[in-house]
């Protein structure tokens, strides 16, 4: 299996440096611009599936990726951005990072870091079993991407909430 991941393009909370997780945000201008390089960048690529976040920054972006497709859209919750609770739309703060630090806490209303690195693992290894010898685009959100990179890398804890391709940067693994 290859697995082709992309974060979704810039939206305005990027921007203002506000918490985004289940809040549903739509694309700026650039982020669509971000969208159609991405798309140029994979156009060669033989996909054979392409599953996207159902939330309408990441479902976007798999649509203006897909334009060179044509392909169904999947859509699937379990790649669908973390719940943050009562960070979402919030400036990025200190009690934030608190939380974003301790893996095990669950968001206030919201949901742990370990809760969203199981379903995010189960899709994955849905995935293997269902698509071994299949091209995949994944299309999904910034803390998505880094669970999925260290399902491929082991990371310490640091480096899991630190590490963060840019909007609408292509990884690709293989498995």
């Amino acid at each position: 299996m290859k697995l082709y991941v992309v974060r979704h393009g810039q939206t305005n909370y990027n921007i203002a440096n506000k918490v985004c997780g289940k809040s549903d945000v739509e694309l700026t201008d650039l982020g669509k611009q971000q969208a159609k390089k991405a798309s140029e960048q994979l156009q060669d690529v033989s996909l054979d599936f392409i599953f996207a976040s159902p939330l309408k920054r990441a479902y976007t972006t798999a649509k203006i990726i897909n334009e060179n497709h044509q392909l169904p859209i999947h859509q699937d919750q379990r790649i669908q951005e973390i719940n943050f609770g009562k960070f979402e739309g919030v400036v990025n703060n200190e009690e934030f990072q608190y939380y974003k630090q301790n893996h095990a806490l669950h968001y206030p209303k919201g949901e742990s870091l370990f809760q969203v690195v199981h379903r995010v693992y189960s899709f994955l290894e849905e995935l293997e079993k269902n698509y071994p010898d299949k091209n995949i685009l994944v299309v999904c959100h910034g803390g998505i991407v880094r669970v999925i990179h260290s399902y491929f890398y082991d990371m310490t804890n640091k480096d899991l909430m630190t590490w963060l391709p840019q909007n609408c940067c292509i990884q690709c693994y293989e498995k």
